[in-house]
């Protein structure tokens, strides 16, 4: 059986090492069987892939056409079971009575509230959302939110409701893609807006850690969809790069979370640095053919030509600045193309062995991070005629 977490865990633990010490508390799970996307997940799954990265975590529903007040209270007794291990969100829809079964729900003991304007198809400024938001301004209770393209005016709505309440947490999920290149100027002047990471391309986190302030980041994998052990590599790997120190990783990890969660004011966690360092011409072509192989995967393609041209892109020669980095992504390649074949077994549409071609392309654009000790890792000097196991 392939065990991805093990395989990958050496380079959290070198991230660990290299801060002082990482407590994980990732801000987006979901648990779920009915998702018309094909995704699912148990608790005992989610459980199992929290303790892959020694984490906790908040978890809510994934999208249930049907209505979210069973899904709900489901979520609440899995997290009563799991012995403090994840804490509950309820998930709402804003045209279905959503705040007398939000407030119904936090009762029962949800802790915070989901919203996905996308799968259920409404703006943020639906009458509903801002009851919701208010209720959770009166119980000072987060709010996630998620975000990408196809939402329209979803910043701006965001940015109006954090400031007309200002005791709701308001995070928006996935780096806020759709709104990043102006919200960051105006996240300092609205302290209860947060972003969290639950993303894959490192373009938009190196954007998000550099640009935004560092207690208003939060580190989230999107289980099912992201794996913790992977999704904190790549995300804490370009928070590094991007220089950000030691407090500041340590808060997006989980400091900051499990003070919301307790209904703290967050704690400043320094500036942005503002500007990161160029990166390598060979290491930015490595970059930009992975990125290339993650687009063909995601859209259902073959993804092996960019991948084939990323292995090229690594034989740089034994003397080259960045030949360590080469062979820890040769190596991670080697991994995807041993297990590429695997078949998923735990309720993802994809074969686990992307996670290392995710990996590869997370210390590609993070040289200046520390990598863990691999004595068996392919000199930087190979072909794709070279191939690993399983070419």
């Amino acid at each position: 059986m392939l065990d991805v977490d093990a395989l990958l865990r050496p380079y959290f633990d070198q991230l660990a090492a290299d801060v002082g010490g990482l407590e994980l508390y990732d801000a987006h799970t979901h648990v779920g069987e009915n998702d018309p996307d094909g995704f699912t997940q148990t608790p005992e799954q989610l459980l199992r892939a929290l303790g892959g990265a020694s984490a906790r975590g908040v978890v809510f529903p994934m999208h249930e056409p049907d209505g979210y007040r069973a899904a709900n209270d489901f979520v609440i007794e899995a997290a009563a079971a799991s012995d403090g291990t994840v804490v509950p969100y309820c998930r709402v829809d804003p045209r279905d009575d959503a705040v007398a079964e939000a407030s119904r729900a936090l009762d029962a003991g949800a802790r915070g509230i989901k919203l996905h304007p996308r799968a259920e198809r409404f703006g943020l400024d639906e009458p509903g959302v801002r009851g919701v938001v208010a209720l959770a301004h009166e119980r000072r209770v987060p709010v996630l939110i998620h975000a990408g393209r196809g939402i329209p005016a979803l910043g701006q709505h965001t940015v109006a409701l954090s400031g007309e309440f200002p005791g709701a947490k308001l995070i928006l999920a996935h780096g806020a893609i759709s709104d990043l290149a102006w919200l960051w100027k105006v996240m300092p002047e609205h302290p209860n807006l947060f972003v969290d990471t639950a993303w894959w391309n490192p373009a938009d986190l190196m954007a998000l850690f550099c640009l935004a302030p560092p207690a208003q980041i939060l580190w989230a994998s999107d289980s099912p969809y992201g794996l913790p052990v992977m999704s904190a590599v790549l995300a804490l790997r370009c928070a590094l790069q991007a220089g950000l120190g030691p407090d500041a990783v340590r808060s997006i990890a989980g400091g900051q979370m499990a003070r919301l969660l307790e209904g703290e004011p967050g704690a400043d966690a320094g500036p942005p640095p503002m500007q990161v360092r160029p990166l390598d011409p060979h290491l930015e072509r490595v970059v930009t053919h992975l990125v290339s192989a993650m687009g063909r995967a995601f859209a259902r393609a073959d993804p092996e030509e960019p991948i084939a041209l990323a292995r090229l892109a690594c034989a740089v020669g034994e003397d080259a600045d960045c030949a360590p980095v080469c062979a820890a992504v040769l190596e991670l390649l080697d991994l995807y193309a041993e297990h590429r074949h695997v078949a998923p077994t735990d309720g993802r549409p994809f074969p686990p062995a992307g996670r290392f071609v995710v990996t590869a392309l997370a210390v590609a654009r993070t040289p200046e991070v520390g990598l863990p000790a691999r004595p068996g890792a392919p000199a930087p000097t190979r072909g794709e005629a070279e191939r690993g196991p399983g070419a």
